[in-house]
């Protein structure tokens, strides 16, 4: 079982892997694993071994006890999915108004497709309109929907259509991304400030990125964790699943992105006072 297992993810690193020509590599960094029983030490083991051969944080084995969630069958997903944006209010985990004309909107912990999320996020905005300034707090989004990035950003930026960023695939193929002028939008002279941590990842590093790249946030906190690979779901058993990038983001204004080194913040500062410096108390 445990060399199946293991054939089995080197299998899916070669045919799947963003880099193509770096592939081979990182599946033979697997050929010696003598992979525990126990499904959890497996999944943990085979990705120490992934990120220590690839630096890909998004390449791993995660261990699911109650079951893994669906990645093939398009209804069962969106099923899932839709369950999870009732059970998050669509990662709008909370919206408040603050003394001084302050906004807050918490995002966490997943931004879900934006289908699910659009209700959400539009009355989250609907609550803050009037706000002198907002923040947007992601110290605590450790991932979403490129869609849904680009739902929020669409909030935050004029009425014309705004270019994000594109995913590219292994062999080439593109898919670009761009906010939607339709949505209601917070008054240009709002200013916005996002705040981050070191466990700010994926799709909340992307909305961190994306409004820093325009200029339309300041960024205040630590510096995100570096994962800007997106990924597609492999069942292995019921209770584990390979989680293999298949794509890259390239910033439609940087042309880069922040695998590896994560969102720099341009007032660092200890992820817990970054609500305090953000608002200068």
């Amino acid at each position: 079982m445990t060399t199946s297992l293991v054939r089995r993810v080197q299998d899916l690193v070669r045919e799947h892997y963003v880099f193509a020509d770096r592939a081979d590599a990182i599946a033979a960094a697997l050929d010696d694993l003598d992979l525990p029983g126990d499904p959890a030490s497996a999944a943990e083991l085979l990705t120490t071994s992934l990120l220590h051969q690839s630096g890909d944080l998004h390449l791993r084995v995660r261990h699911y006890p109650d079951g893994v969630p669906p990645e093939q069958d398009e209804e069962t997903v969106r099923a899932y999915w839709s369950e999870q944006a009732r059970r998050t209010a669509g990662g709008v985990a909370s919206v408040r108004r603050l003394d001084g004309g302050a906004g807050l909107m918490e995002l966490a912990p997943v931004l879900p497709p934006s289908e699910d999320a659009a209700p959400y996020v539009a009355a989250g905005f609907a609550l803050l309109a009037g706000v002198d300034r907002l923040v947007i707090d992601l110290r605590g989004c450790v991932g979403g929907s490129p869609e849904t990035v680009a739902l929020v950003v669409s909030h935050l930026v004029g009425p014309e259509p705004v270019h994000l960023q594109d995913l590219v695939g292994r062999d080439g193929d593109r898919e670009a991304f761009w906010t939607d002028p339709a949505v209601a939008r917070l008054h240009p002279d709002v200013s916005v400030t996002v705040l981050t941590s070191a466990r700010t990842f994926s799709g909340g590093e992307e909305l961190a990125y994306d409004l820093q790249a325009l200029g339309r946030a300041t960024v205040v906190g630590e510096t995100t964790g570096g994962g800007a690979h997106p990924r597609r779901g492999f069942d292995l058993t019921d209770a584990l699943q390979a989680h293999v990038p298949v794509a890259r983001s390239v910033n439609a204004v940087t042309g880069g992105n922040w695998e590896g080194s994560g969102v720099v913040p341009d007032v660092a500062c200890p992820a817990g006072q970054a609500l305090e410096r953000a608002l200068g108390r």
